[in-house]
């Protein structure tokens, strides 16, 4: 298949028109409107972005950290996004002092951890939850698909325990189903039985 083909289908067959791998679209699936949210490594305002459709389509209040400036541009000439994105390293950022300047609660509905190299994803991840936040659903990054150590089971190992159960398995990127790279975590307090991903995309005709 060459590069243009590929390129056309990933726009047919993409499951969100913003996010990666319908990250965005779970998250509404599970708690609707006007919900809360944490992007770390938000990258793009829009495209590739897991909270666009969050924040403009859906009304929901948050805020992105991320740390690569040479995309700030993007967000500036941006007029659609007016919640706060911080240019900082998010493996050291105060999460809590964020919360309380953006007037959220310390349980959020959706944390996405996507940054590179990979183990500053689960650095990123200890961080906030150290920090005394509390999410509901985490899309964590583990590129299974190319990483020797696996993320998944750490970040299994890190939050099991405080309560955290695997939602959705198995996450691949748009038409690349070997190229495994997420999982999603959520708490046990929101009711949700485990399904793999390429059942769960099932619905988008995916």
């Amino acid at each position: 298949m060459n590069s243009f083909l590929k390129s056309i289908l990933g726009l047919i067959y993409k499951v969100s028109p913003y996010s990666q791998a319908g990250q965005d679209l779970f998250a509404l699936e599970i708690f609707g409107k006007k919900g809360t949210y944490i992007d770390i490594g938000a990258g793009e305002p829009i495209k590739g972005n897991n909270s666009y459709l969050l924040e403009v389509k859906n009304e929901w209040k948050g805020f992105c950290v991320e740390y690569n400036t040479k995309i700030k541009h993007l967000w500036e000439k941006n007029t659609q996004r007016s919640n706060k994105i911080y240019w900082q390293d998010a493996t050291k950022f105060d999460y809590k002092k964020a919360i309380s300047e953006n007037n959220l609660p310390i349980n959020i509905d959706f944390l996405s951890c996507d940054i590179d190299p990979q183990e500053k994803t689960f650095e990123a991840l200890k961080k906030v939850i150290d920090d005394g936040i509390k999410p509901k659903l985490i899309a964590f990054e583990t590129d299974k698909y190319k990483e020797s150590i696996d993320y998944e089971k750490l970040a299994s190992d890190f939050l099991f325990p405080k309560e955290y159960k695997i939602a959705v398995s198995g996450v691949y990127s748009e038409l690349k189903k070997k190229k495994i790279y997420e999982t999603w975590f959520i708490s046990k307090e929101v009711t949700f039985n485990k399904i793999n991903y390429s059942k769960w995309v099932k619905k988008f005709n995916y």
